[in-house]
């Protein structure tokens, strides 16, 4: 088999989360990408925008100094003009050379986005790894032959965009070799000087149905998860490799299978890493005192929980299937063993009025968990409310720039887009000023934090967004 040049890049995105700390985790979409094709032979070269921050003309002598035949793109729906703009470059650096993106927006949307821009030549559908690794080994080929690739949409000569084929599943998630750690920047993903910042997935898939997310649609309802002795392993990896501190693991429910997190846990106090701090994910409903005193036990500290609301009409509406009264049990749960909770919150549910959201404002601030993250319902394609949307014909917009946590994209009634954003505002207002917040930051000697909460929330655009339906390809703002 003829081995190829493949370039796997991420683009830079001015999310909140990096305003506030300045710094993500390393990206795993391309890292696992990459590392697929590396174990298969392929040169591969991984670029994360999110940290690397190239102007343009540095991106452009990356690309032409490593002279790839393949540019792999991973985007998200905010990220998706930006991800046009790397692909321009790249035919604009050399035509022959194929581009392909990935990521859920264009998964769901993938004849679309062949539509929109021109300078694209494939879309990988979903779970990327196997469909990449033989859509480069056939571009390998001098006649490459396209039409039975599973999992591709695709251009034709013709001008034709063609969607084969859906690929299985991945069965065995312990089948994928570890993200390709080595080929990303390791060292700069830090908060601080102290924190040195790893990120891990150990399982795929999800069978509840929240109305606002992807992720069963993405990687299945059927819930695959890791062994506990892989798990551990790749952990063992990034803390005595690469010197990692904190570890986030970002299933979407790490604790769906309590026994594997129970497991999981024990591992990590058998091999001896529980003297470095990490957190996990965790719906209220499968979070229970045994877990939490052996994730506690075990070096983890922060649970993520995605409690959404405090009317529990409006929990009902967006299909959670938990109730208000079992995020407060879990909560406690949690602060009992020492453990802090981020809990995410949602506004702007369709038939919310101002009562229920305060009702969920007045929650947050009452549950007294260590960070609150609030957003306002944004329909995301391949969710359940865009669809939703979509035929009710309530999208405000379709420049998918727009689509970010803060922005209000979707006509709510009750409620103008204008109020919306003074809602979410007050939100973090009331949370992030509130006393006990700030208190709890200062005995835990997080000062550094308040400041970069303050600078984040300062830089954060509090305007509704613009209605205009295109935006020019642009690799920042």
């Amino acid at each position: 088999m003829k081995s190829l040049r493949v370039l796997l890049i991420v683009p830079p995105n001015d999310n909140l989360l990096k305003k506030i700390l300045g710094v993500g985790g390393p990206p795993l979409g391309i890292g696992y990408l990459g590392a697929y094709l590396k174990k298969a032979g392929h040169e591969v070269k991984l670029i994360d925008g999110l940290i690397e921050d190239y102007s343009e003309e540095t991106l452009r002598r990356k690309i032409k100094e490593f002279s790839p035949q393949i540019v792999g793109i991973s985007v998200l729906t905010a990220t998706l003009y930006r991800g046009y703009a790397i692909a321009q470059l790249v035919k604009e650096i050399d035509s022959n050379i194929k581009t392909i993106i990935g990521g859920p927006h264009v998964t769901f949307l993938p004849e679309e986005t062949l539509s929109e821009c021109p300078y694209l030549d494939f879309v990988v559908l979903g779970e990327g790894e196997e469909t990449i690794l033989e859509l480069t080994n056939e571009l390998a080929k001098p006649n490459p032959q396209l039409e039975s690739i599973k999992g591709i949409t695709w251009r034709k000569n013709n001008g034709e965009i063609v969607t084969n084929q859906l690929r299985p599943l991945i069965e065995n998630l312990d089948s994928i070799p570890f993200p390709a750690y080595e080929l990303l920047p390791m060292d700069k993903y830090r908060i601080g000087k102290k924190i040195h910042i790893g990120t891990m997935i150990t399982s795929r898939g999800c069978p509840f149905g929240c109305i606002f997310c992807s992720s069963s649609a993405l990687f299945g309802k059927r819930w695959r998860g890791r062994s506990p002795e892989n798990v551990v392993d790749e952990m063992e990896i990034l803390i005595k490799k690469y010197g990692i501190n904190d570890i986030e693991i970002l299933d979407d429910t790490f604790t769906l299978n309590r026994p594997r997190a129970i497991k999981i846990a024990e591992l990590i106090k058998k091999r001896h890493l529980n003297h470095i701090s990490w957190t996990c994910t965790s719906r209220v409903d499968t979070f229970d005192a045994n877990l939490a005193t052996a994730l506690k036990e075990a070096g983890c500290y922060r649970v993520y929980m995605g409690i959404e609301s405090g009317s529990q009409k409006s929990l009902d509406t967006i299909n959670k299937g938990i109730t208000v009264e079992k995020a407060k049990s879990a909560v406690n749960i949690a602060r009992t063993v020492g453990l802090e909770v981020i809990g995410s919150f949602i506004i702007g549910i369709p038939g919310e009025t101002k009562k229920d959201i305060i009702e969920t404002i007045k929650l947050a601030r009452k549950l007294r968990i260590a960070y609150a993250q609030f957003t306002i319902l944004t329909p995301y394609p391949g969710t359940p409310i865009f669809d939703y949307a979509v035929k009710n014909n309530l999208l405000i917009t379709r420049n998918w720039s727009n689509y970010g946590i803060l922005d209000s994209v979707m006509k709510v009634p009750n409620f103008t887009t204008e109020e919306l954003t003074k809602y979410i505002r007050r939100a973090y207002i009331s949370f992030y000023l509130n006393p006990h917040f700030w208190w709890e930051q200062i005995i835990h000697g997080r000062m550094d934090f308040i400041i970069r909460v303050i600078k984040g929330f300062l830089k954060a655009r509090w305007k509704p967004p613009k209605a205009e339906e295109k935006s020019a390809y642009k690799l920042t703002n």
